[in-house]
This record gives structure tokens, C-alpha cells and sequence, in this order.
């Protein structure tokens, strides 16, 4: 195999996002629900004899040093592989958003290197790899829609009946994003939630679907950020239950019916897309 294209690296949503505590080393603990959309950004991967990594930004232009890159390195220090590729990059995914982009692009380099240098990692070799990388790599190696715990380490796939079918939701992404970091850091941010149970999600989402918990950083993202509270009341003035995923700034909603978005600022972007039960890639490393 000389070249894989094509390659998926889609998006996700926080459904809700608790912060439960803060570890002494000053890592936030989190619960948190990741569900998998079908927007996604496009990989391409040519493989090279030199062992030297290359990356072409086929569309938004991308840091030198991107994840993508960083993810091939630890690959190839990981295993001694001596070859290299050329990754090239479409990105549609907003930065900045919450949907975990330069995360998945990371997750698909690993699951396409392992396959275009037929090194016959197994998901928990790639999963131990995904760690240091970032918090949401990990998820996307998995593969499944995921109960998330810890700092994003601990994850639990969910069964197919703790989410309802596909289903429409609209993501609205102000032209302003927030640096996760300055949420964080913040002291305004409630940290505190208490534990909250896959049985209880499972339960609140049987009677009201989408509707269990809430975003514990949208607060303070909301003062960094006050489009993120207008793109939520725009959705609101609609008839739709908006809340802004991960450290934002997109926010999304259930499209519980078709609304029009001719109103909507010219700066935002709008992206209606369906949730998957699966990553497209979850047949690309074996399960021990």
C-alpha cells in the first residue's frame, strides 16, 4: 500500500460537560457524554521511503507543528518505523469550536499510519499513544460514542440504545473562538457539579432526549465570548434547546424541526450534520 485518501477525522459533541473537581497537579476532573457527528475533516496520506513527515493544508491553513504531524512522530518513535509520509490536510472543521478537529485528525493519522505502514497496532497500542497527544484523542481512536470521565481518559463506550437514532442538530460557530485554557483558568468556573451516572443519563435521555445536565463551562465561556449567548438565544428564539459543546465556541441543538437561517449574522458559521453510532474508522485496528 503506497497511499490511503480520503480518510475521515469527523467531529463531536459534549452533550453535557461536568466538572466534578481538580486534581492537586491542577487538572480538572470531568464527566462528560462525546457523540460523534458525520461533519468531518478529509485526510490524504502518501507514504514516503525517507522516514521524513510532510503536511500540505489543502484548505484553512494550519499550525507548522499541528497534532497530525505530532501523532506521526510518536508513531514512528514508538514503533522504529522508517518510513515517512505526506499528509495532506482539508480541513472544514471550525478551530476553536468544541468539536474536537485537530483532535479526530490526530485519531485518523494514527489509524491510517498504522494501516499504510502495516505496523498491526492493536486500538489499546494506538489508544496509550493518543494520550499524551490530547485529552479527546483517545475518544476518537475508540471509535464509539463514549461516557467520559477523569481528564478525558476514562472511557466508556455506550451501548446504542443510550442515544437515540440519527438524528439532525444544527451547530452554529460565532466568528470568535476561546482558548480552553483561559476557561480553565478562570475563577468564575464551577467546579464543583456532583457525579452523575451513565444509569441516570441513560434514564433523563428515555424521558427527555438531549436534555440531561448541562455545560458547566458555558458560563465563562459566555463572559469571554457573549456570542456564544447570542447564538444560544438565537436558537432559543427558534424553538430549539441550544448549549455550546466542550469549551465552545460552537453551540448546538436537536433540529426537532426545521427552522430558517436566513436571520443569522453573516459572521457565523452554520452546519446542520446527523450523529453517528460509529467512527468510520473503527474497523481500522483490531480489539484485543
Amino acid at each position: 500500500m503506497i497511499a490511503i485518501h480520503d480518510v475521515p477525522a469527523p467531529a463531536k459533541l459534549n452533550l453535557f460537560l461536568h466538572v466534578t473537581g481538580r486534581r492537586p497537579d491542577g487538572y480538572h476532573l470531568l464527566q462528560s457524554v462525546f457523540m460523534l457527528l458525520d461533519w468531518c475533516d478529509t485526510l490524504h496520506f502518501e507514504r514516503r521511503g525517507d522516514k521524513q513527515l510532510s503536511r500540505e493544508d489543502l484548505g484553512t491553513p494550519l499550525p507548522e507543528d499541528d497534532l497530525c504531524l505530532r501523532a506521526a512522530r510518536a508513531l514512528q518513535s514508538a514503533t522504529g518505523c522508517t518510513l515517512g509520509a505526506h499528509i495532506a490536510i482539508e480541513k472544514r472543521l471550525p478551530a476553536q469550536a468544541g468539536l474536537g478537529g485537530g483532535s479526530s485528525d490526530a485519531a485518523s493519522t494514527l489509524l491510517a499510519l498504522n494501516r499504510l505502514w502495516a505496523l498491526g497496532l492493536s486500538r489499546a497500542d494506538l489508544h496509550r499513544l493518543a494520550l499524551p497527544l490530547g485529552a479527546d484523542v483517545p475518544f476518537f481512536i475508540g471509535g464509539r460514542n463514549a461516557w467520559v470521565q477523569g481528564i478525558g481518559d476514562d472511557l466508556q463506550a455506550l451501548a446504542p440504545e443510550a442515544l437515540i437514532p440519527p438524528l439532525p442538530f444544527i451547530i452554529v460557530k460565532p466568528e470568535a473562538g476561546l482558548e480552553t485554557a483561559a476557561i480553565f483558568s478562570h475563577p468564575a468556573l464551577h467546579r464543583e457539579t456532583q457525579a452523575a451516572t451513565i444509569a441516570g443519563f441513560v434514564g433523563e435521555q428515555a424521558r427527555k432526549p438531549f436534555g440531561f445536565g448541562r455545560n458547566d463551562l458555558q458560563p465563562v465561556a459566555q463572559l469571554l465570548c457573549p456570542d456564544i449567548a447570542k447564538a444560544a438565544q438565537w436558537l432559543a428564539d427558534k424553538g430549539l434547546a441550544g448549549r455550546m459543546t466542550g469549551s465552545g465556541s460552537a453551540v448546538f441543538a436537536p433540529m426537532t424541526h426545521t427552522i430558517d437561517v436566513a436571520d443569522a449574522p453573516a459572521s457565523w458559521s452554520i452546519k446542520v450534520c446527523k450523529n453517528l453510532g460509529l467512527h468510520p474508522l473503527v474497523g481500522w485496528a483490531r480489539d484485543e
